[in-house]
């Protein structure tokens, strides 16, 4: 049985791999498991969106589930308002940062969080059986529309911020929405926040024409310039469903994920002593730094952002965030949020009046480097056992992959949950120790190859 749902949700090329009767069969899967009842729906701006938004629907319907559609709105807008609107579920038709020829599928829970692997399990083997649940003509569902949800989002967000020293401020703040639905909230909660905004990249477009969707160094070139000219304090790019944010300090210099994080950690938890702290073990020495400055704990978790979201939520834990600045923030909700993640750091730079430049560099600091290895995709458990047997007797964890540790900093080699690759991902004081560190996992993981061909 070939595996759909990977480690978010399922995404594929339109009309190739994620067709419209795969869709709709979907739609029926997601219905017989987690309905019947009322299920929300969205979309970002992505082609097909509407296609695929629409057999989503007729997929529920038959099965007797009801659709509330949200229109185009990011994933976290739509995971607030499924519990608000007593859904059994949501449905978000988005593939987040993939290049413009992918779309994709998310499902969550009636809390709003992406569904555990046992549920996606579920699904999977109702899509493969064929055998869905079909509603008697009386009782086929019903569409309704509503668009109150990115008001009662914002206003949310807004709840858990001193809105009057941010206003106080007037900050100029440059967004790239990267022609997605991050455009749909980001740029007005930070109006209303009394920030001056320019924006990038915000009117919607599938093809994606200002960048690629992923918020990288390289792909957000043009905002730190559009920063640096515009004499802004921040600058902030989403991705394609805008769960994440990444940031720009006012030299037009792009901030790491681990740095815009570490300000939200030091400055959440610092106001309650002993509280949790959940990240995976992909995260650096630079949250365990300020987690410890902050008299936090830290629970690991393998890496995937559906992953942290559980955990948070199972042991009522205080923060979560992920090394590819995806911070969860649960008084407002135990998922990834680039909005409430952007409004916190401009509340930081608005309150503490110091640049961002400033309060990063007030950081400890650190030098990372990742470097893909391609992989025979059927190796991918072999490659793991040879791994672990070169490591045997090292300083390790295997809760995810082996991550290495030793006095200059850390190796994670890992194999990716989407594509036939490794990951070697180190850190160290420097970035020749990074570069080295990481040379030594390519070189581990190069020779597992050779070992189990």
């Amino acid at each position: 049985m070939n595996k759909m749902f990977g480690t978010n949700g399922i995404r594929g090329t339109i009309n190739e791999e994620l067709t419209v009767n795969m869709v709709l069969n979907l739609g029926r899967a997601i219905g017989s498991v987690l309905g019947p009842g009322q299920i929300a729906l969205a979309r970002d701006s992505r082609m097909g969106g509407v296609m695929f938004s629409r057999v989503m629907i007729a997929g529920l319907l038959s099965t007797g589930c009801s659709v509330t559609d949200l229109g185009l709105i990011p994933t976290p807008t739509l995971q607030f308002m499924v519990p608000r609107l007593n859904c059994v579920a949501g449905v978000m038709v988005t593939a987040s940062h993939n290049p413009p020829v992918f779309n994709g599928i998310k499902v969550m829970g009636s809390n709003g969080i992406e569904v555990p692997r046992e549920i996606e399990n579920q699904i999977e083997m109702k899509y493969h059986s064929g055998e869905f649940t079909v509603a008697d003509w009386k009782n086929i569902g019903q569409v309704d529309y509503d668009d109150s949800s990115i008001d009662q989002y914002l206003t949310g967000i807004k709840s858990h911020l001193d809105v009057e020293s941010i206003r106080n401020r007037r900050l100029t703040v440059v967004i790239d929405c990267a022609n997605s639905v991050g455009a749909q909230v980001t740029p007005q909660l930070l109006r209303d926040l009394g920030c001056k905004v320019v924006s990038l990249n915000s009117q919607l477009d599938g093809t994606f024409p200002g960048r690629n969707p992923e918020p990288l160094p390289d792909n957000i070139v043009e905002l730190g310039r559009m920063v640096k000219s515009a004499s802004a304090d921040i600058g902030i790019a989403h991705d394609g469903d805008a769960d994440r944010a990444t940031f720009v300090d006012e030299t037009g210099t792009v901030l790491w994920g681990d740095q815009s994080f570490a300000l939200i950690v030091s400055r959440v938890l610092s106001k309650k002593p002993g509280s949790i702290l959940v990240t995976p073990v992909s995260s650096g020495k630079l949250i365990e730094d300020v987690a410890e400055q902050a008299g936090a704990k830290i629970d690991w978790t393998v890496v995937g952002s559906v992953v942290v979201s559980h955990r948070l939520a199972e042991i009522n834990g205080d923060l979560g965030g992920e090394e590819n600045g995806g911070v969860f923030y649960p008084p407002h909700q135990s998922v990834r949020d680039g909005a409430m993640t952007a409004a916190q750091i401009v509340e930081i730079v608005a309150t503490e009046r110091k640049p961002l430049s400033q309060l990063v560099g007030e950081l400890p600091e650190y030098f990372s480097t990742k470097v893909k290895v391609p992989v025979p995709p059927d190796k991918k458990e072999a490659i793991l056992q040879a791994l672990l047997g070169f490591t045997d007797g090292m300083e390790r964890i295997t809760m995810d992959g082996v991550k290495i540790l030793n006095d200059e900093g850390w190796i994670l080699i890992r194999a990716s949950g989407t594509e036939p690759l490794y990951r070697s991902f180190a850190e160290g004081k420097t970035q020749e120790i990074a570069d080295r560190l990481c040379k030594t996992g390519v070189d581990m993981i190069n020779k597992a190859i050779e070992e189990v061909r």
